[in-house]
């Protein structure tokens, strides 16, 4: 804002847009619309619209005595219709009812001191409110949290929540990118589900799309036309500016979202939605200002910042310094799909670069992303830019997420396409493995709902919206086939979205699963060689064509996992240095993902002599040393 402006916005603002409740009494109302010659605050009642002051340079503000947290009111534009406020923090009837004045600081924290998820701890547990409980609101899902903090997850990622039209959906057509869903709950109802985690011990980060706004209740263009960028395209709708003419519209709405989730929610960072078709070709691409933005948002806090780039661009998160973004961590699709094709044996669409082989999990173990800037036949480009230099916490890991399922035929989870000792055995690698794991909702009790796509629209988009999904499926010619392309779920249909809400009482009658899950991350948190700072170094080696070992180096400690995806493993003979034990130690077994505990059929024993070991398919063990006294001359004891 320039200094001639700033008298007319009073200091005490937490915001530089939206409606603020003042402490001597009364709401200052601030908007940006270059678009209008007048703007009004038209409150719910019969009184007449209470005119805001013109700044300038397209911006409207003024005090409006009369209106108080809680009330509700609409801005007038031109003396004519009368629209939702562009940075409304509640919408109690939807993108198309008026907005709802909400006074932050009247909610009560008890996490003072609270200091966030250090790196080394950070395991993701992504949900989505509306199925994550019975009630489909922030209360059910709150109920849950002590169950989450047993699992040993320590951040959860909660799907879009900005408000939305319709009674359901996945939220990425959000359009009212400050006011949390109203079938979620209210503002603070969202807080208390924020403190409550924080005080249980799990952060919070908040799933963000700032490359695209939704089709129904979008009303930004009746303040500016300059809040989207013609000159780009996305794949769901009109590009936001925030490189054209008048871009600091959209920037500033953008970064006081960020703030906005960071300080008024206490949010412990964000992830964003395809960054890809976040465009800005301006000197400080808004991606580094986000990064920026949050770390002062945050406090003193720490804050994790998650990107989602189809293209696989290290430059999101490399240091600013070093020509990035500053972002913390990236979603890598290549860990998955590598893993999907070696568990399914299905290698459709964009699967098809993909072998599943034990090389490529090695690979994404010890360098991240498998594509780094090679030729990728599925798209008939080169992808991906290098990982030289990322250390492994630069990358979120996943074996099932929210598209990822729902990309399925039926929206099935992996362990209805796999055998339960490959999922086991796959489990331990994400679990274990150097990078950052994440856990899709249910994932942890093998939840035997579907997750589906679904969005409640009118009639005139649900048609668009229903063909629209399965002409993308199509590129599965699995799912295109005559057999099953009429057997597709209609993401409208409210049957679709209420298959997908979980039951949680499958924790308990799938205990063996959840056992599984919870023994590995409580090893990840533990264990000796896992917990210690600043972490191991890591080896990989192949060991058969879908078998490798991961060998974790502590300061005077080792770990060894080997995982076996293919027929029975024998190994006897060893050539791999990996496979040797420390120095007077012989290998001892840890964990078995055959244990019986976890539905396993046993683990055959693995001779401290090292003699005709065997390992059945789909198993993965990790062995930790176990030392003895020297020989005379140094030689290690043969036991």
């Amino acid at each position: 804002m320039s200094s001639e402006h700033q008298f007319e916005v009073p200091s005490w603002r937490r915001l530089p847009i939206g409606a603020e409740v003042a402490a001597s009494g009364g709401v200052h109302f601030r908007v940006w619309a270059p678009k209008r010659r007048a703007v009004a605050v038209a409150i719910d009642s019969n009184a007449a619209p209470s005119p805001l002051r013109a700044e300038g340079n397209g911006y409207f503000s003024g005090l409006v005595a009369e209106a108080a947290a809680g009330t509700r009111y609409r801005l007038q534009l031109d003396g004519g219709d009368s629209f939702p406020d562009p940075a409304a923090r509640f919408q109690p009837d939807g993108p198309h009812g008026a907005s709802q004045v909400v006074d932050p600081s009247a909610f009560r924290w008890t996490d003072r001191g609270w200091p966030g998820v250090p790196v080394r701890r950070r395991v993701v547990y992504e949900l989505h409110v509306g199925t994550f409980s019975a009630t489909g609101d922030w209360a059910g899902a709150m109920q849950q949290l002590p169950a989450l903090a047993e699992l040993g997850v320590t951040v959860l990622e909660v799907m879009p929540v900005a408000e939305f039209a319709g009674r359901f959906g996945w939220g990425y057509d959000g359009v009212d990118l400050f006011a949390p869903y109203h079938h979620y709950g209210a503002p603070d109802d969202f807080r208390r589900f924020v403190d409550r985690a924080h005080a249980l011990g799990l952060g919070v980060i908040l799933d963000v799309v700032y490359n695209h706004l939704g089709p129904d209740g979008n009303y930004l263009r009746q303040f500016a036309d300059e809040y989207f960028a013609p000159h780009y395209a996305t794949d769901w709708g009109e590009a936001l500016n925030f490189d054209g003419a008048s871009s600091h519209g959209m920037r500033e709405l953008c970064l006081a979202n960020v703030r906005h989730w960071i300080e008024e929610y206490h949010l412990d960072g964000l992830r964003l939605d395809a960054t890809q078709n976040i465009y800005d070709a301006s000197p400080r691409h808004i991606l580094r200002e986000i990064a920026e933005t949050a770390r002062r948002a945050s406090g003193g806090r720490t804050v994790f910042l998650v990107a989602e780039n189809e293209p696989q661009l290290t430059r999101t998160v490399r240091p600013v310094d070093e020509g990035g973004f500053g972002l913390d961590a990236m979603w890598n699709d290549d860990w998955h799909h590598s893993a999907h094709v070696a568990l399914t044996g299905r290698d459709e669409a964009y699967y098809a670069d993909y072998a599943g082989m034990a090389w490529e999990l090695v690979a994404a173990a010890t360098h991240g992303l498998l594509y780094q800037g090679q030729w990728y036949s599925w798209q008939g480009r080169r992808r991906g830019t290098p990982t030289r230099g990322l250390s492994a916490d630069r990358f979120v890991h996943f074996l099932e997420n929210h598209d990822q399922v729902a990309n399925s035929f039926r929206g099935d989870r992996l362990h209805r396409l796999t055998s339960p000792s490959m999922l086991r055995a796959m489990t331990a690698l994400l679990l274990l493995g150097p990078q950052v794991p994440q856990l899709f909702q249910g994932q942890e009790f093998a939840a035997s709902n579907p997750f589906l796509y679904f969005a409640d629209h009118h009639a005139e988009l649900a048609d668009p919206v229903t063909t629209g999904r399965r002409r993308f499926l199509s590129q599965f010619e699995s799912i295109a086939a005559g057999d099953t392309a009429e057997l597709l779920d209609d993401p409208c249909d409210p049957a679709t979205f209420e298959r997908c809400r979980l039951d949680h009482a499958e924790r308990e009658r799938h205990a063996e699963w959840f056992a599984l899950h919870r023994d590995l991350l409580a090893l990840r948190r533990g264990d000796a060689v896992f917990a210690a700072e600043p972490g191991p170094s890591l080896e990989a080696a192949v060991l058969g064509g879908h078998a490798l070992a991961l060998r974790f180096h502590g300061a005077d400690d080792d770990r060894l996992l080997i995982v076996n995806l293919g027929s029975p493993l024998r190994l006897d003979r060893m050539p791999a240095p990996l496979l040797a034990p420390p120095e007077f130690a012989t290998w001892a077994l840890r964990w078995s993902s055959e244990n019986a505990a976890y539905g396993g059929h046993g683990t055959p024993g693995l001779a401290p002599s090292m003699r005709d070991w065997r390992l059945p398919g789909g198993c993965a063990v990790l062995l930790a040393p176990e030392f003895a006294q020297a020989r005379a001359g140094g030689e290690p004891t043969d036991v």
